[in-house]
């Protein structure tokens, strides 16, 4: 039996372009391809382009808490 509380964000609404992600995200779609590759964000390709979903940016966005940003990185102003 399959575990319900592990979903693919790839299976959940529909599948947009980089572009539609960077503007939803407020990222540079030259981060979302950085992300992809390091394998943080969830995406697939699709001829020469990459497709993703707004759950898998929100994952994504939910991922980056301050405890994950290194101290050197992190503005405390």
């Amino acid at each position: 039996m399959a575990d319900s509380s592990q979903h693919d964000p790839l299976s959940v609404g529909e599948l947009i372009t980089l572009a539609d992600a960077a503007e939803y995200a407020g990222l540079a779609k030259r981060s979302l391809n950085d992300y992809i590759k390091r394998g943080r964000l969830k995406a697939k390709r699709v001829g020469l382009f990459w497709l993703t979903t707004h759950a898998a940016i929100d994952e994504y966005l939910a991922s980056r808490s301050l405890d994950n940003i290194p101290k050197k990185y992190r503005d405390l102003s």
